[in-house]
């Protein structure tokens, strides 16, 4: 892998080669190394700069994008942020229809970058008029010269990562990584990253989590949509109510559902004992690696890859918040960070 050194052009040539992390702490009664690919280390603090910019630059090579076009999105906050960074330096508008399930500090975070959102109501089906997909195809259908990206049905989602971050994973293990745990929402890192590895050693496990109130688990198993599955939960960008044509259920193995209170209180864990301060999904992540090795999983050779997603910082609402964490009843359980504030 290259190093950064010098003068980059922008802040785009920084996107990807992210590094490879071992865990020492908190897997330490688990049987396996454990590493974490810390996409957070990304310029825009997630992995979705990756999709970004490839479908971004993409549509140019065809002549789809040009100066003064508008680029649409659905996003939980991430993909939208890594798509306002493209369009800044790329010269284009950006309109973003936002799941409501993003934090105040997201939705922030993307207006200063200067787009435009559209704040969705999260708790209503995939086809009702008020979704983040039905307004995005909407604002795409009313604005002239715009591309809508389209992330969970477009499948250079998981091409980006197949040329990315799969073959980042077998060039930083030399080879040696026997399992993938990833999320799954789009699916396009999991299926991407799947892909390319079990192109290189068909015996490597891809492990795909999940969220309770979702429906990929249980599509996976059966491929039957349940409508049963789905429910209200917590984890924003994990997780579907609605099956993405970017997720490549062939390369999963198998999948895990974590619990909202699970998930929040892994994050926590991995900031005060590894340092890493990541989201709500990377906690989520962890929190499966977890269950699968407590299902036998993992030998003392088993070299696992965590992708943990993104970054903390876009969580201060939520799960770093202990009032946030109080009004769900997450403390009720188990213990939190010890650390406080004292004012003087």
């Amino acid at each position: 892998m290259k190093k950064h050194k010098g003068i980059t052009n922008n802040i785009l040539d920084l996107v990807g080669e992210t590094p490879l992390i071992r865990l020492n702490n908190i897997t330490k009664e688990l049987d396996g190394q454990f590493l974490v690919k810390y996409e957070a280390f990304n310029p825009g603090h997630s992995m979705k700069d990756r999709i970004a910019i490839h479908i971004i630059e993409e549509a140019e090579r065809k002549g789809i994008l040009k100066k003064g076009s508008t680029v649409i999105e659905t996003t939980s906050g991430n993909t939208g942020f890594s798509i306002a960074l493209v369009c800044i330096l790329k010269g284009y508008d950006c309109l973003l229809a936002v799941n409501s399930k993003a934090s105040t500090g997201k939705i922030n975070m993307l207006k200063a970058m200067g787009a435009k959102v559209f704040v969705c109501p999260a708790n209503v089906s995939a086809d009702d008029p008020r979704s983040y997909y039905e307004v995005a195809k909407r604002l795409h259908a009313e604005t002239a010269d715009s591309v809508y990206i389209n992330q969970y049905f477009n499948e250079l989602n998981s091409e980006a990562h197949y040329l990315s971050t799969g073959p980042e994973i077998w060039e930083q293990t030399n080879g040696k990584v026997t399992h993938v745990v990833a999320a799954s929402g789009t699916g396009g890192t999991i299926s991407g990253v799947g892909k390319y590895l079990k192109e290189k050693n068909k015996d490597i496990k891809v492990l795909g989590v999940d969220a309770f109130g979702s429906i990929l688990k249980k599509f996976h198993e059966t491929e039957e949509f349940d409508t049963k599955e789905i429910y209200p939960y917590r984890i924003e960008g994990l997780g579907k109510n609605l099956i993405p044509t970017a997720t490549n259920f062939s390369v999963i193995d198998v999948f895990e559902k974590v619990s909202d209170e699970d998930a929040a209180h892994k994050a926590r864990e991995l900031a005060v004992s590894e340092g890493l301060f990541t989201g709500y999904t990377s906690g989520a992540v962890v929190q499966a690696t977890k269950q699968y090795a407590d299902k036998g999983f993992f030998d003392k050779d088993s070299v696992v890859v965590m992708i943990l997603p993104d970054h903390g910082s876009r969580y201060m609402e939520k799960i770093y918040s202990d009032d946030w964490m109080r009004e769900q009843g997450f403390f009720d359980t188990q213990k939190h960070a010890k650390g406080e504030v004292e004012y003087v």
